[in-house]
This record gives C-alpha cells, sequence and structure tokens, in this order.
C-alpha cells in the first residue's frame, strides 16, 4: 500500500511540475521591451495603424503600446516605424525600453503624452 500511495504522490508533483512548465512557455514575451507579458498586461499593437490600412499586430506590455503612442503620431508609425526593430531603432522608444527593462512584468505606470505631440 505504501507503494502505492509513494508512486501516486510522485506522479502528482510530476504533473505538477510539468504544469508549471507548460504555463512558463505558454507566457508570450513582449519583443519590444523582452519580458514575459501576463495576460493581464497584454495588448496587440498594429504595427501600421488601423486608419492606415494596417492588419498585422505585435502582442506588447500594455505600458510599452502606451508609451509607443504617446511617442509618435499614427502618420510617423505608418511611415516610418511599421516593425518593432524601428521602434526600437527610435531613441525615445529606446530610452523608455532601458528604463523598463528593470521592472517587474506586472509593472505600470501612468504614461504622458509627449509635448512634441500636445502641441
Amino acid at each position: 500500500m505504501a507503494g502505492r500511495i509513494r508512486r501516486q504522490l510522485l506522479a502528482s508533483k510530476l504533473d505538477a511540475v510539468a504544469q508549471q512548465a507548460q504555463a512558463r512557455q505558454a507566457t508570450p514575451i513582449c519583443p519590444l521591451c523582452e519580458r514575459p507579458i501576463p495576460p493581464s498586461q497584454a495588448d496587440a499593437h498594429h504595427l501600421v495603424p488601423r486608419s492606415k490600412g494596417g492588419r498585422h499586430t505585435a502582442l506588447l506590455h500594455r505600458i510599452c503600446h502606451r508609451q509607443i503612442h504617446a511617442l509618435l503620431t499614427e502618420a510617423e508609425l505608418a511611415r516610418d516605424h511599421c516593425t518593432v526593430e524601428a521602434l526600437k531603432a527610435h531613441p525615445g522608444v529606446a530610452a523608455f525600453v532601458r528604463w523598463v527593462r528593470t521592472k517587474p512584468p506586472e509593472f505600470i505606470e501612468r504614461t504622458r503624452k509627449s509635448q512634441r505631440l500636445k502641441d
């Protein structure tokens, strides 16, 4: 009897470890800041804005997505920054990414529109 119980306990522990590993693999990674995206912080970003005919999206952290739209207009996104690599090359986005990489994945903060877009 003790052998059967031990086998059941071992099997349940192995199942729990396998489920944890599967959950870690299922967590998407933000292509901008390269941190895991919790389900509550996931936003789909149209690489080319829908108003400019875009269809393809990239899954980003909500804070990363908001910062992109705080720094760049839809016309700029469609014309010059329609890939993740182009977004990373923008000086304002690059500075933001360097800062946010040090934060935990669940981190959220109010995003402020750039003064250039306010005017």
